[in-house]
């Protein structure tokens, strides 16, 4: 079996365990995780919620994707750092921000979304899957 992945928050207050890999890492460049990171893109990976396991009290915010779906987006109460999202549309997936992995090293990117929503001073890996928007499928 392979080790988990393990992470949370910056105080301590929300941890995670997830078992199994990601079905999907990605940089993201939309104008909601340019906001929430405060940067060009936010870096994700996306496992099965059957695999996580989450301690800790976290606060939520509801907001609707380009898609018309809402996300919702898991950050701590006591430090404020955001940890997850999880998708109404897609309730087995659970998503963890790359930064909030205790070993962040194990984060392997396969594509940038919203790639057209991109700016000149933040060039990520010229090698990955580039998408305008989200993936098909």
């Amino acid at each position: 079996m392979e080790k988990p992945y393990t992470g949370g928050c910056a105080c301590g207050a929300i941890r995670y365990s997830i078992e199994g890999e990601p079905l999907f890492s990605n940089h993201c460049q939309c104008r909601d995780c340019q906001r929430e990171s405060g940067s060009g893109h936010g870096s994700y990976a996306t496992f099965a919620r059957a695999g996580v396991t989450l301690t800790g009290d976290a606060r939520h915010w509801d907001m609707v994707a380009d898609n018309g779906k809402v996300k919702t987006r898991g950050f701590c109460t006591q430090c404020g750092v955001a940890v997850y999202m999880t998708f109404a549309a897609q309730p087995d997936v659970f998503t963890i921000r790359a930064a909030s992995l205790d070993e962040p090293a194990r984060y392997r990117p396969q594509a940038v979304t919203f790639a057209a929503r991109g700016h000149e001073w933040d060039p990520l890996d010229p090698g990955l899957v580039k998408f305008d928007g989200m993936p098909p499928g």
